[in-house]
């Protein structure tokens, strides 16, 4: 006898956790970020560890909690490239944003907020879509 594969859970399920889960990791990316900087390490070293640890804290919340996949190498790597390209989009975006906003709103903070909600949210659905579909389907 052979156990059958779980079966997906609904769409609704899977986004709330996702998102639940992005809060979260994006709890231990700032928090770590904080953390380092405090201790003294440089500010572009503590943001790449950072950015790492939350990654991971999402990638493995997500596989078993959002998707209820098995380990994988293949599925890994697969984030890591997924995460690799959604931060040059989110990047991307949000430096074409930025110059934009601030252009018409005249604020930094507008033009931060603005561009980082916007860049945030089209990475965030790309990772989920993405995730879903292809690596967790």
């Amino acid at each position: 006898m052979t156990a059958e594969p779980p079966t997906q859970l609904p769409l609704g399920t899977q986004l709330l956790r996702f998102v639940a889960t992005g809060g979260l990791s994006a709890i231990v990316d700032y928090g770590l970020l904080l953390a380092l900087s405090a201790l003294g390490l440089d500010p572009r070293a503590a943001k790449a560890l950072s950015f790492v640890a939350g990654t991971t804290t999402a990638y493995l919340i997500n596989r078993r909690w959002t998707f209820q996949a098995e380990p994988s190498k293949r599925r890994f790597a697969a984030v890591v490239v997924l995460y690799a390209v959604t931060f040059a989009v989110q990047v991307g975006l949000f430096a074409l944003l930025y110059p934009w906003v601030l252009g018409w709103s005249g604020s930094m903070l507008a033009a931060n907020t603005v561009g980082f909600v916007i860049a945030q949210g089209v990475a965030t659905t790309v990772n989920f879509v993405v995730q879903r579909t292809v690596i967790f389907r």
